[in-house]
């Protein structure tokens, strides 16, 4: 594997002490062995940063590669009638081709915008095609089929059988987990309450304990799902999950729009992890997740773009300037200070994902997964003593990434992906949801 010198870059470590410094990052096997100013060394690749910020890779914590094709085609509409009307008619329609295709579009945007790991959840159908695109690309990623047994109006190809969809499950589990030195894991990925047993909840969390692996699912998103939930389980749903035993470290809950007080104490005291999704809550009309309170209690809190259909975009930078800006109409302007919101779109990010040890800082023996910005434009200068974690949050967009690295390895150079063929992905695409459009 080629050792990378990164020369003369401003580098934001993110670590606890979040240091920034100008020098050089050297990486070799995989990993940063070595940081400082005007290292001595010499390796396969130098990358001359000078007047460049290295920044660590943003790790995204809810993303739905398979529904990237929909992009468009469910938009003004909210959760439910989202769900019922419009994405799970498409995701059932869905085959091997255009999973893949989907996935790598998706994939190509993330690299684009400075992602390098995302906790990915699929469709129910046509899983290892999406793990495919992702060994392919290089990103890193955590991910899972989609689990469905129960629920009103919902299309044939998604309805499982329970004992059927766990079995599933485990086969891509032992198939994907831990390839490429860990860089691909597995999520059992229940749909949420509404569209899965006690019977399927129960299996997954057995399983989850076994495989020590997470757990990721949608919760409290919305007013109408709460009132599903209560309606048949008797309980809103954290309760719910709390009573059945899927509350733990392992579970990592997407959006929590809607939570009260006994909910917010059973995430804090069993260790359960959020994923906040701004952009999406905001198209779907959701609302606004009470995340300075989920801080100030000591929950992890991660930063996803959910899926394209009710985004539309999977950029972090976008996210994590409505992650900011949301709250202050409520708190007041200091609130999510643009040090917690960069935090959170990187280490908060690795700390949901218990990837925290690896990924998410700049830091010798550290995983590396990093971005370097390109900050000589009109719309982040003047720069003279600006604050650069507000020049990140606030003024910078995707448009400032000028290379990605994952793995050690150089997935995006100079704004160009070399992992993934975009002519290739655009045109097939294209072809994809247009023949998806014809077996609906």
């Amino acid at each position: 594997m080629a050792k990378i010198l990164i020369k003369q870059a401003c580098v934001v470590t993110m670590n606890a002490a979040n240091d920034v410094f100008n020098g050089d990052v050297l990486i070799e096997n995989r990993r940063i062995v070595k940081m400082g100013q005007s290292l001595q060394e010499t390796a396969d690749k130098v990358i001359n940063a000078n007047g460049k910020v290295l920044l660590p890779g943003f790790v995204q914590t809810h993303i739905h590669l398979c529904q990237t094709l929909f992009r468009g085609r469910a938009d003004d509409l909210e959760l439910i009638d989202w769900l019922k009307q419009r994405i799970w008619p498409l995701e059932a329609a869905h085959n091997e081709d255009s999973v893949f295709y989907s996935a790598l579009l998706g994939i190509g945007e993330l690299i684009r915008s400075g992602t390098t790991t995302i906790l990915d959840m699929e469709t129910v159908n046509h899983t290892n095609s999406a793990f495919e695109a992702v060994s392919q690309s290089g990103i890193r990623a955590i991910s899972g089929k989609v689990m469905m047994d129960h629920g009103d109006e919902v299309p044939p190809a998604l309805m499982e059988k329970t004992a059927e969809s766990l079995q599933e499950s485990v086969d891509l589990l032992e198939k994907w987990h831990g390839f490429d030195h860990g860089r691909i894991q597995y999520a059992f990925s229940p749909r949420f309450v509404v569209s899965c047993t006690e019977e399927l909840l129960i299996g997954v969390r057995d399983l989850s304990a076994h495989y020590n692996v997470k757990v990721h699912t949608h919760a409290s998103e919305n007013r109408g799902e709460i009132e599903m939930v209560e309606n048949e389980r008797g309980m809103r749903n954290i309760v719910y999950l709390d009573h059945i035993g899927l509350a733990g470290p392992n579970l990592v809950l997407a959006h929590c729009v809607w939570l009260n007080d006994e909910e917010k104490r059973i995430i804090r005291d069993r260790g359960v992890k959020v994923t906040h999704c701004p952009g999406s809550n905001l198209k779907l009309a959701s609302g606004i997740a009470e995340i300075p309170d989920l801080l100030a209690q000591g929950i992890h809190v991660g930063i996803g773009a959910d899926g394209a259909p009710c985004n539309n975009n999977l950029d972090m930078f976008q996210e994590m300037r409505l992650t900011a800006l949301i709250q202050k109409v409520h708190h007041g302007p200091t609130v999510m200070d643009a040090r917690t919101v960069l935090r959170m779109a990187t280490m908060g990010g690795a700390e949901v994902l218990g990837l925290e040890k690896d990924i998410g800082s700049i830091e010798v023996g550290k995983l590396a997964d990093l971005q370097l910005l390109d900050l000589d434009d009109f719309h982040t200068f003047p720069s003279y003593d600006v604050d650069l974690f507000s020049r990140i949050v606030y003024s910078a967009t995707r448009g400032d990434v000028n290379t990605v690295i994952i793995d050690g390895k150089i997935v995006m150079e100079h704004k160009m992906v070399r992992t993934i063929d975009r002519t290739l992905v655009l045109k097939e695409a294209d072809r994809s949801i247009k023949q998806l459009l014809t077996r609906l």
